[in-house]
């Protein structure tokens, strides 16, 4: 019987940092079904990667939920402490010690969690930059060995067995075990790092932009690697980039982000093909094209939020224009997107 319940749900994450006076991802909710490709893209500083890294657990989520294979496997506790701050202000002693009693129980839920949860071999995650993201003292061996280790496996013939099968996996030749990160190339460092990866046969993997490290030609070996092992492994992956034309390539679906929000979320065609949200506009103008004649008349759309939007009275939310086309914005605004897309 197929399962269809998504293989990662993500309910109102939000992420704050200096004492919440820093929103980095700010309510977003998004799901990704078994075997598919989200991209997540957006300019620098929406919140991409720190919303990878708040699924994988790096870091101890401000507030919402996170479900993997059915099961919650985090959540915040910023409610907790809004209610505790709100009773104290109302002068509601027991409210006051309801709620702390709730935020206790919701963090010894998280420990619990964290102590005997499965998913942490099942998630695994891809880093931006391959230099930084390996230690140059450890071999490539000890490097993608090391989860092995931590699950207690530590027969040597085994261990090293699966070190070569999985560098022949990414298109590495066996050899390579020996060496350190500083005798490789970008584009072969980035293969270890994947390679750490799905030594661990997880069931996610989030890919934190994986190639924009990387030039043009060893860009494309390095998709084209990931896209093959998405296949051959079955994996879901979140792809988290700002190449456009990469992530059109590579996703089924795509969210955009700015901001810390995510403001339109689209299967890849759809999106490209009927983009609504103004940033979304945006955004696609920015794409260069190899033909000198169209580059010459590309006119860039500039997304000014103030001058775009009228949120004074009539509050954004996320709606659903189309069955799989969603767009954060007004109840009026709603009403022009669903017209547009009528008129397709």
């Amino acid at each position: 019987m197929q399962n269809n319940t998504p293989l990662l749900q993500v309910e109102h994450l939000r992420q704050y940092f200096n004492h919440g006076t820093f929103h980095a991802v700010d309510d977003i909710s998004f799901s990704i079904n078994r075997g598919e490709v989200l991209g997540l893209v957006g300019e620098s500083g929406c919140g991409k990667t720190t919303t990878g890294r708040s699924v994988i657990n790096l870091y101890d989520i401000t507030g919402g939920k996170i479900f993997f294979d059915g099961s919650l496997i985090n959540e915040g506790t910023f409610d907790y402490e809004k209610s505790i701050a709100d009773a104290k202000s109302s002068g509601n002693r027991n409210e006051v010690e309801r709620q702390k009693a709730l935020l206790k129980e919701a963090k010894a839920r998280i420990r619990e969690r964290n102590k005997k949860g499965r998913y942490v071999t099942d998630i695994q995650m891809i880093f931006q930059d391959p230099v930084s993201s390996l230690n140059p003292r450890m071999t490539v061996r000890e490097i993608i060995a090391e989860g092995l280790l931590i699950q207690g496996i530590t027969d040597e013939s085994e261990i090293t067995k699966r070190v070569s099968e999985v560098l022949t996996r990414v298109g590495l030749l066996s050899e390579y075990a020996d060496r350190y990160p500083h005798d490789l190339s970008g584009g072969q460092r980035q293969r270890i790092g994947i390679a750490r990866a799905i030594i661990m046969n997880p069931k996610l993997i989030i890919a934190d932009e994986p190639v924009s490290a990387l030039d043009v030609s060893i860009k494309a070996q390095v998709i084209n690697l990931l896209n093959s092992l998405r296949k051959d492994m079955g994996l879901t992956v979140l792809f988290i980039a700002h190449d456009l034309s990469v992530v059109k390539y590579f996703s089924d679906r795509i969210a955009v982000m700015y901001y810390g929000k995510i403001v339109e979320c689209a299967p890849s065609q759809e999106l490209f093909a009927h983009p609504l949200h103004p940033y979304t506009k945006s955004l696609l103008s920015a794409i260069p094209l190899p033909d000198p004649d169209y580059e010459k008349n590309r006119t860039r759309i500039i997304y000014d939020a103030a001058s775009e939007h009228d949120y004074a009275t009539d509050m954004p939310a996320m709606h659903c224009i189309t069955p799989e086309h969603f767009v954060y914005c007004n109840s009026s605004e709603r009403e022009l997107y669903t017209k547009e897309m009528e008129k397709q």
